[in-house]
C-alpha cells in the first residue's frame, strides 16, 4: 500500500514536472517568436524608410528642374544628373563604350573574353569569380557591356517565353550584390543553357558588395543564351537609387581607372532592360507589382530607354502621356500586395501603390492569367503566397538583414506551371551558429538600427517624454516611456518588451531615468554643433550623402567648400528648415582640419557615426546606410 501511495505521487510529480516543461517551452516558443517579428519590423521599417526618403528626394529634384531658373546655383549644382543620358546620341554611345585604346598587362591574370563570347569563357568567368580571383579587366567590361547594351536594344518591353522546349523555367528574385547567392543557385540548379532557361527579376546591384559581378555574370549568359536568359529590371536598376546604395561606390572602389565610364554605361543599359516577362501566357514575372491602372498594352509600347528614373521625363512625348507611362512603369517597379481590398498610394516605400486580391482578380482576368510572380520584398522563408496563391512574392538574397535573418529562394516552373520553390542559406557562418545564437546576432543587430533611430529623434522623444513627467524628477515610469516612444517613432513595437535592450540599468524603483537613457548616445568630436542640428545631420544623413554624390559630378570623392555650402543650402530647401551660413562654417571647421579647400565625403559622413559609451553593440551590415561598408578594405587596382 505504502509502495502504491509512493509509485502515485512519484507519477504525479512527473506528470506536474512535464507541465511546467511544457509551459516554459511554450513561454520560450512565445517569446522566440515576438523577438523574430519585433526583428523583422525593425528591419523592414527602416529599410523602407530609406527608400521613403529616396523618393522623396527624386521629387525634390524633379521640383527644381522645373521650377527654379536655369541659372540658379541650386539648378547647376544637380542638373547633370538630368543629363547623363543625353551626352550623345546613340550612334555616337559606342564611341563612348570604346575599349580598344586600353591595353590589358601581361601581369593581368583574371579572365579574358573575346567576342562572339562563348559558353566556356561565361563558365571561366563565373569559376575565376567564385575563387576570387583578379576582377575582370575594364577592357572586357566595356566591350561586354557593349555587347550586352546592343542585345537588350532588340528585346521588346515584355519578354514571352514558352515551356515547351525546356520543359522547366527557373526564376531567381532580388539578389542586390550577394554573389554567393547566385554561385548556390547555379550549384544546385546548374548554370544557365538551352535545356535550362533563367528569368532574373531585377534589382541585381545595390548592398551587397559583388554587385558588378553579378551583373558581368549575367549579361554574360544574356550574351551566349539570348533566349534563354531573361533579365527584368528591377527598382534598383537605377543610377540615382544606386548612388544611395552602394553601386556606385563599389564601381568606382574596383575600377578607379574608368569606374566613371562603366558607371555612365551601365546607366543606358538599365534604361533598356526589359520591364516584364510572360512564361506560357499565362504567367506573369515583374519585380514590383501592379496598380488598378497597370495594363500590358500600355507597358509594350513604352520607351523604356526614356524613363530612366522616377524623376525622368519622356520627353518625345505630350506631358499626359508622359505621366501615364511614368506611371506605369513607377508601379510596376515599386508595388506591394496588400491583404485589403482595393488600391492606395505606398507611403511606406514612398512609391508605386499597394494593391488587393481584388485588383489581382480583375488584372488577371483581363489579361488572361493565371499567377503573377514578383520579388521586391524581403521574406523570412525566401518566399511568401498571397492572394488566394495568385500572387507569389519571391525574394533569392539570403541573410539580406543580416546572418540568418532570412532564406533565399528561386522557383522553377513547368508545363503545368505549378511553383516548384526551392530554398536556401548562402552563408557558411550559419550553419555554425545554433539557432539561438543566430537569433541573438540578428536582434542585436536590429537593435543597433534602432538605437541609431531613437538618437536621430532625440529631442522629439524628450519631449513626448516629459509630458509624463510633469514634475520635472528625470524619472517616467515604463509604461509612460513605452507611450511616449510609440507616440513618436510609430513603429508599432513592442516597448515594454524592448525597455531592458534599449534601457539597460536605468530603471530605478521601477522609473527610467531618461536624462542617463539619452547620454549614453554621442557622437564623438562634434560637441560643439548645435544639437538640433546635428540630429537632423544624422536623420537625414543617407538623403545627404546622396546629394554629396550627385554634387560630385566627377566622382572624385571630394567636393569644393563652395559645393559644400551650397549643398547644405539644398539640403535646407529639402527639409524647409534654416541653416545659417555660421552653422555651416562650423560644419567646414570641424570636418577640412588640413583646411586644403575640400571636403571629404567619407570622412564627413565618418564623423557624424552614432558611437554608443557604454556598451557597444555588435556591428553588423550597414545596408541601411546606403553604402557597402566592406568595400573600404577593397584595394583596387589602378589598372583596371
Amino acid at each position: 500500500m505504502g509502495c502504491g501511495v509512493s509509485k502515485s505521487d512519484q507519477f504525479h510529480k512527473a506528470i506536474r514536472s512535464a507541465v511546467l516543461i511544457q509551459r516554459w517551452y511554450r513561454q520560450y516558443i512565445a517569446r522566440t517568436e515576438m523577438k523574430r517579428r519585433y526583428t523583422w519590423h525593425i528591419f523592414q521599417s527602416i529599410e523602407y524608410s530609406g527608400e521613403q526618403a529616396q523618393i522623396k528626394l527624386y521629387n525634390f529634384l524633379g521640383y527644381l528642374m522645373d521650377n527654379f531658373t536655369p541659372a540658379s546655383n541650386e539648378r547647376n549644382l544637380i542638373s547633370h544628373i538630368f543629363r547623363e543620358n543625353e551626352v550623345c546620341r546613340d550612334a555616337e554611345w559606342e564611341r563612348y563604350f570604346c575599349y580598344k585604346n586600353i591595353e590589358v598587362p601581361e601581369i593581368y591574370s583574371g579572365p579574358h573574353l573575346t567576342f562572339p563570347l562563348t559558353v566556356e569563357q561565361a563558365v571561366g568567368l563565373v569559376e575565376a569569380f567564385r575563387n576570387k580571383k583578379q576582377q575582370l579587366h575594364s577592357r572586357y567590361v566595356l566591350q561586354l557591356l557593349l555587347e550586352t547594351w546592343r542585345q537588350l536594344r532588340m528585346l521588346p518591353n515584355i519578354n514571352r517565353i514558352s515551356t515547351c522546349q525546356s520543359k522547366e523555367i527557373t526564376i531567381c528574385g532580388d539578389l542586390h550584390g550577394q554573389l554567393d547567392d547566385l554561385l548556390l543557385i547555379f550549384y544546385k540548379n546548374d548554370m544557365p543553357s538551352l535545356e535550362n532557361p533563367y528569368v532574373f527579376n531585377g534589382d541585381f546591384v545595390d548592398r551587397g558588395k559583388d554587385s558588378i559581378e553579378i551583373l558581368l555574370i549575367l549579361f554574360s549568359f544574356l550574351l551566349v543564351y539570348p533566349s534563354e536568359v531573361h533579365l527584368n529590371r528591377g527598382n534598383h536598376e537605377d543610377h540615382i537609387i544606386n548612388l544611395r546604395y552602394g553601386f556606385t561606390k563599389e564601381v568606382l572602389t574596383k575600377y578607379k581607372l574608368h569606374g566613371k565610364r562603366i558607371l555612365k554605361l551601365l546607366q543606358k543599359i538599365f534604361s533598356w532592360l526589359p520591364l516584364a516577362t510572360v512564361i506560357d501566357q499565362k504567367v506573369l514575372v515583374l519585380h514590383g507589382g501592379i496598380s488598378d491602372t497597370t495594363d500590358l498594352a500600355i507597358l509594350a509600347r513604352v520607351d523604356r530607354h526614356n524613363v530612366t528614373s522616377r524623376t525622368a521625363r519622356c520627353k518625345t512625348s505630350p506631358i499626359a502621356i508622359s505621366r501615364t507611362f511614368n506611371l506605369q512603369i513607377l508601379d510596376l517597379l515599386w508595388s506591394d500586395p496588400m491583404t485589403q481590398d482595393g488600391c492606395v498610394p505606398n507611403e511606406v516605400r514612398g512609391g508605386g501603390c499597394y494593391w488587393g486580391p481584388d485588383v489581382t482578380e480583375d488584372f488577371l482576368n483581363r489579361h488572361n492569367l493565371q499567377l503573377i510572380i514578383r520579388s521586391h520584398e524581403c521574406k523570412q522563408e525566401g518566399y511568401e503566397f498571397c492572394h488566394n496563391r495568385k500572387v507569389l512574392t519571391l525574394f533569392s538574397a539570403s541573410n539580406y538583414y543580416d546572418v540568418g535573418s532570412n532564406r533565399g529562394a528561386y522557383v522553377k516552373l513547368g508545363p503545368d506551371l505549378v511553383p516548384y520553390l526551392i530554398q536556401y542559406q548562402a552563408s557558411s557562418m550559419i550553419r555554425e551558429l545554433t539557432v539561438r545564437q543566430s537569433a541573438g546576432r540578428t536582434e542585436r543587430s536590429a537593435l543597433k538600427v534602432l538605437r541609431e533611430q531613437v538618437f536621430a529623434h532625440k529631442s522629439d522623444l524628450l519631449c513626448a517624454i516629459k509630458r509624463f513627467d510633469r514634475n520635472n524628477t528625470g524619472l517616467v515610469c515604463v509604461s509612460d516611456w513605452a507611450s511616449a516612444v510609440e507616440s513618436v517613432m510609430h513603429l508599432g513595437l513592442p516597448w515594454r518588451m524592448l525597455r531592458s535592450q534599449l534601457v539597460p540599468g536605468k530603471i530605478h524603483g521601477g522609473m527610467i531615468d531618461y536624462h542617463e537613457w539619452f547620454n549614453e548616445l554621442a557622437i564623438k568630436g562634434v560637441n560643439h554643433i548645435d544639437q538640433s542640428l546635428l540630429e537632423t545631420l544624422y536623420r537625414h544623413r543617407s538623403t545627404l550623402e546622396t546629394i554629396f554624390r550627385i554634387v560630385d559630378y566627377d566622382n572624385s570623392g571630394f567636393i569644393s567648400i563652395e559645393d559644400f555650402q551650397q549643398t547644405w543650402k539644398l539640403l535646407s530647401v529639402y527639409l524647409k528648415m534654416e541653416i545659417t551660413d555660421d552653422t555651416i562654417a562650423d560644419l567646414i571647421v570641424t570636418i577640412d582640419r588640413n583646411q586644403d579647400g575640400s571636403i571629404d565625403i567619407e570622412e564627413f559622413m565618418e564623423a557624424f557615426r552614432l558611437t554608443d559609451k557604454k556598451s557597444r553593440l555588435e556591428r553588423g551590415r550597414s545596408m541601411f546606410m546606403g553604402t557597402a561598408t566592406d568595400l573600404t578594405k577593397l584595394d583596387g587596382d589602378p589598372n583596371i
